[in-house]
This record gives C-alpha cells, structure tokens and sequence, in this order.
C-alpha cells in the first residue's frame, strides 16, 4: 500500500511553497520525458504470473525508457488488431504472432525487418525469417488430470470415440486454437473434416482465448484442455502437483513458434530495435520456462528447470511452412465450423 502523502502546514510561506513545489514537480517532468515503448501482447504474458512483470522490469535497466504492454486479447487477436488500426497503430512491437500467422502479418506491410544476425536459436526448426524474431516454442497437446482419466486417448480418432469432454479455444482469435486446426489438417488431410464432426459432441465450449480455456478445465468443466505438453511442468514447479499430463498422440504434434516484430509506422525505431534485440538475451529467455512455461527460443545459461525433463517429448513434430500455413487456413476453418454447426 502507498502511503498517504504528508500534509503540508497552510502557514508555509509562499517563497518556501514555491521552492517545494517546483522540486516536487521536477522528477515527475524527468519521468514523462521518457520515451514510450509500447508493445502489444496477449493477456496472459502480461499476468502478474506470467513474464511481462519481470521483462518489463529488466529491460526498463536498460532501455533509459518507458516499457508499456499493452494486451489484446489472445494471438490471434492481436494481429486483427494491428490490420484494423493499420499505419494508426499505436504499437511500436508485436509480441505474440506465431508462424501460422507471420505470413498475413509479413503481406500485411505493416511490419519491418528486424536487422538482427548472428543469433543462435535452439528451436526444433531452422530460422532465417528476416522479419520475426523467436521468444519461445513448444508442442500444442491436450491437458489432463490423471486422477481423473482412466484411459488417455492416443489420438484424435480416439478421442472423438471417447466420452471425454474437451474445451478448445477459437482458431478466428487464438493461436492455440488456430494450431489446433492446423494439427488436423496436417495430420488428417482430406479426412480433416471427418475428424471435426468425429470431435463435435466432445467439444463443451469454444473459447476466446488460452487463459479462458484452461480455467474451465482447472474448475472441472472438462476433461481435457487444448494446451501445451509443457503446461504440467507448472502444476509440478510451481504447485508440487504431479496429477496433470500431456496426452501423447501417435499422428504427432503440432509445433508453435512465438515471435516478436517491429512496427513499420513506430515512432521509437531504436527502442523498438533494442527490444527485439533483448528478446535474445539471458534477461528475457531465463524468465520464460517458469513464466510463461515454454521451452524459451535460446537456452538459458543454467539450462531447463528440473521439472522439463519429465514432460512428453513428441515423436513427431508437425508443422506447415508459414505461406502453406496462411493458404489452408480458411479452409480448416470452415471445415471446423461446418462440423461444429451440426
């Protein structure tokens, strides 16, 4: 809690009045004159437990700037903003695209190149995108409670003949819930559409966004959540709570690459290039296994936290190119409605 200002005595005289108040005013005319950085993200990295309260807190050591996040719902929602707001965005960088959305956000214009080299990723693909810039990575898979599921489907075809019930997220506004359909495309083909009127009486709700999601299922509304296979590594570090699994699926699964960019149209150029540069420091990358718990785009110098070694490792990682990602998109998405409406 702040305290309360002291009062100051009515019977100060005015010269001394003056002087006070004129020092009083002085830091706060030196803090607005700080230059802005504001980027925007998604809800839950800027969460009290997620990393924006620590990045921002790190880079601002640095930066001699104001570090201002600014939220937009989910993935997906974030890029929608960007082309609603266009050249008149406030946004000096986005954080929090993936490669299923970087093809649009790259055609869109509205993104510059990042101008950084030399940086070695330890990422389950090569990177050479001139533009975006990687901040973690992970496996897209469905969550559940141990206790509480007897027989773990080993894929989609099998969960769509179980009774378990799912929630997932909305593909149109998150990128969870964009990856999910593009792991059934990628793994089914044509039989894509048959897998989504397979899974339709298992799905309860369709979430905005991940953090919506994941709350039902923590609340017991369902049987399994569309997440991460790095998401009971924070039930198990940050809880001591070892009931929560990743289901391994035999087809494999889908691969996410988050990423950074810069704004064409900002108005801080080198703030906005200092950022995407600090994304691949020690500062940032450290905070992210146990903040936003994924595997971060460059491994600390400590390595993984004990914890990550217990998670599912994929035995086949799925994954369009990000044009082919962006070509079939409308296309599982209205495989995905046209299932989900019957």
């Amino acid at each position: 809690m702040i305290p309360k200002e002291r009062p100051m005595t009515r019977y100060a005289p005015t010269a001394t009045l003056t002087a006070a108040l004129t020092l009083a005013a002085a830091p706060m005319a030196v803090a607005e004159e700080k230059p802005v950085l504001t980027v925007y993200t998604y809800d839950s990295f800027v969460s009290d437990w997620g990393p924006g309260p620590k990045i921002e807190a790190a880079f601002e050591e640095t930066c001699g700037c104001d570090l201002r996040f600014v939220t937009a719902g989910d993935g997906a929602a974030l890029l929608a903003r960007l082309l609603l707001e266009g050249d008149h965005t406030e946004a000096d960088v986005v954080l929090g695209l993936d490669t299923n959305l970087t093809a649009r956000a790259a055609q869109s214009g509205l993104f510059a190149e990042s101008g950084l080299g030399g940086v070695t990723y330890d990422l389950p693909v090569a990177w050479d995108d001139p533009i975006f810039v990687p901040y973690d990575w992970g496996y897209f898979a469905f969550v559940y409670d141990k206790t509480k599921v007897a027989e773990v489907p080993a894929d989609f075809e099998a969960l769509a003949a179980s009774d378990l019930k799912v929630v997932i997220e909305d593909p149109r506004s998150s990128t969870p819930g964009l990856g999910l359909l593009l792991w059934v495309k990628e793994a089914y083909g044509d039989k894509a559409a048959a897998i989504w009127e397979g899974l339709s009486d298992n799905i309860v709700t369709v979430t905005p966004g991940w953090s919506e999601a994941y709350d039902m299922f923590l609340r017991g509304e369902a049987d399994m959540v569309l997440s991460y296979t790095t998401s009971p590594a924070y039930h198990l570090i940050a809880e001591g709570d070892d009931s929560k699994a990743a289901a391994a699926f035999r087809e494999g699964h889908y691969l996410q690459v988050e990423v950074a960019g810069k704004v064409a149209a900002s108005d801080q150029v080198a703030l906005a290039d200092q950022f995407l540069a600090f994304i691949g420091t020690e500062a940032f990358q450290s905070v992210i296994p146990e903040t936003n718990w994924m595997y971060p785009a460059v491994t600390p110098e400590g390595g993984l936290p004990a914890g990550f070694d217990t998670l599912v490792t994929p035995d086949k990682a799925l994954l369009f190119p990000a044009e082919k990602a962006e070509a079939v998109r409308d296309a599982a998405i209205s495989e995905w409605r046209a299932a989900l409406s019957r």
